[in-house]
């Protein structure tokens, strides 16, 4: 295992793995998002001009507002076609994991994951990695997403051969959702910098804005609108709110994959909230989304106490008690949490 954090120093060791490989796995954490869809989406089109039997592996279906990247349409669909996804992660020379940093993150292929003989690389911006699950690790826990560290290692990988167009608007989806639109601390100057080549290689800003963002259905804001009347309680002795949803809501409201997105950060919008948090209610679990502004530590938070983790202001992570349950645990840390954190 090589664990690099300067891109251009194993540059030649990836190249060399890419060139000895013919039929490469791209591969995402379970519930894919825009960075992971964005980054494994660049990857195929790049691996597809060089000729190579690139094929994408999502462990569950993906929100419907990002199945417009070109390449998604293509992906196998491990909860669709298990016996596939598993077969094409045994057989490949080379998977390249995206935006995790360990093969827990990959549900029901985990264990595939890690029996697989192929040679496996990581390219993550989350902290932490799993440094002895991977052959060659890139990881910045600085860049803005992950997508962001794929454009890096593609430049360095063929300089003489100009980014395509599809690969652009791959990359800018994944940085536009990662930083909640260049909203979020995570922005340097560098994600800028890199922004400004991808529109420079045609990338439609405007465009991807509408596509992603303006696309969603009835029953998903009327979803929106019954979490922000109903199920929406501020806190402001904690400089906290949050909001859940069970699963007879999301029955009602007929959620699909990508519905609960973003809906976290409505609660962070509130003057004078500093921590905000969703609970959704899922098969044996509650899945919780952390998002926090200045010095509140979600990543620590998520880890310590609901099996989690992720980055210093956006997290995730579950609880596996019931949702009443799980909402009075997380009250009772709030008064630990403020004194450590000044809310």
């Amino acid at each position: 295992m090589t664990f690099c954090m300067n891109i251009s120093e194993h540059i030649p060791k990836f190249k060399e793995l890419i060139e000895k490989s013919q039929n490469i796995v791209v591969l995402a954490h379970y519930n894919p998002d825009g960075d992971a869809i964005g980054s494994c989406a660049a990857w195929h089109d790049y691996l597809l001009n060089l000729g190579k039997n690139s094929q994408i592996v999502f462990p569950n279906d993906f929100p419907q507002n990002l199945k417009w990247i070109k390449g998604s349409e293509t992906a196998t669909i491990a909860t669709k076609e298990l016996k596939k996804a598993q077969a094409l992660i045994a057989y490949a020379d080379l998977i390249i994991c995206n935006d995790f940093q360990s093969f827990s993150r990959v549900g029901v292929l985990q264990e595939i994951s890690l029996k697989s003989r192929a040679k496996k690389i990581l390219v993550d911006h989350h902290v932490d990695p799993e440094v002895e699950q991977f052959d060659l690790i890139f990881s910045n826990v600085e860049s803005s997403s992950t997508s962001e560290l794929v454009f890096e290692i593609i430049t360095l990988l063929n300089p003489e051969e100009p980014v395509s167009k599809t690969i652009a608007e791959a990359i800018y989806v994944g940085i536009m959702t990662d930083t909640g639109s260049f909203s979020y601390s995570s922005g340097h100057k560098r994600t800028f910098e890199i922004v400004a080549e991808l529109i420079g290689l045609g990338v439609d800003t405007c465009q991807i804005f509408q596509d992603v963002y303006s696309t969603f259905s009835e029953n998903r804001m009327r979803m929106l609108g019954h979490c922000l009347t109903n199920r929406l309680k501020v806190l402001p002795e904690f400089s906290t709110a949050y909001m859940y949803l069970t699963k007879e809501d999301l029955r009602e409201f007929r959620e699909i994959p990508g519905d609960t997105e973003g809906i976290v950060n409505y609660a962070l919008a509130i003057k004078g909230i500093k921590f905000a948090v969703f609970f959704t209610e899922r098969e044996k679990r509650i899945r919780i989304s952390f998002r926090s502004k200045g010095e509140v530590d979600c990543n620590e938070f998520a880890k310590t106490f609901f099996n989690g983790g992720g980055h210093h202001n956006a997290s995730g992570g579950d609880s596996f008690e019931t949702m009443q349950e799980t909402i009075q645990k997380f009250e009772k840390l709030l008064p630990e949490l403020k004194q450590k954190s000044n809310l």
